[in-house]
C-alpha cells in the first residue's frame, strides 16, 4: 500500500512506472549489476588488489592514454581521462599506488564500445596512477601517470 501511495503522488513519473511494477520487470529485491568485488577493493595496498582482481603480471602499453595534470593543488579532486585504443578492451582499473584502498574502480565495457573514463579521484599524496585495460583475449595492459599532489584529499 505504501509504495502505492508514493507512486500516486510521483505524477507523470510513477505513470510510467506503474506498468513496469505491474508486469513484474521492476522488482526491488532484484539489481542488475556485476558483483562487487569486495576483497580487491578494499585492499590496503596496489599489490594485494591487483592479486585479488588476477592483473598481477601486465605488459606496459603505449595504447593506453591519460590525461591529468602533472600537478594537483588539491589531492581531494583529481580529474583523470583514461582512452584505451586495444581493440576489445572488456575493462579498465584505476589504482592509486598509495591511497589507503588504492582500487578506485572497475569500468567494464562490452561489445564495441569505446573504452574510455573520465573521472575524479581522490588522492592522499604524491603518487603513480596506474590504468589496466584486459582484453577479451585474457590479457592485462597497463600504463602509469605520475601525479604529484600539494594538498592531500584522504585527510592529509
Amino acid at each position: 500500500m505504501e509504495l502505492r501511495r508514493k507512486l500516486l503522488k510521483g505524477g507523470v513519473s510513477a505513470t510510467l512506472l506503474a506498468p513496469l511494477l505491474g508486469a513484474g520487470l521492476l522488482t526491488p529485491g532484484r539489481v542488475l549489476a556485476s558483483e562487487w568485488k569486495r576483497s580487491a577493493f578494499t585492499a590496503q595496498n596496489a599489490a594485494d588488489a591487483l592479486t585479488r582482481l588476477g592483473v598481477a603480471a601486465s605488459a606496459e602499453s603505449r595504447e593506453i592514454e591519460f590525461k591529468a595534470p602533472e600537478i594537483a593543488e588539491n589531492g581531494g579532486k583529481v580529474e583523470i581521462e583514461i582512452l584505451c585504443k586495444l581493440p576489445n578492451t572488456r575493462s579498465l582499473l584505476i589504482i592509486a599506488e598509495k591511497n589507503p584502498m588504492p582500487l578506485c574502480a572497475e569500468l567494464n565495457f562490452s561489445g564495441k564500445a569505446l573504452p574510455y573514463a573520465r573521472v575524479q579521484l581522490k588522492l592522499a599524496e604524491t603518487m603513480r596512477i596506474r590504468a589496466v585495460a584486459r582484453t577479451a583475449d585474457g590479457r592485462n595492459h597497463v600504463a602509469f601517470r605520475e601525479i604529484k599532489v600539494t594538498l592531500g584529499g584522504c585527510g592529509g
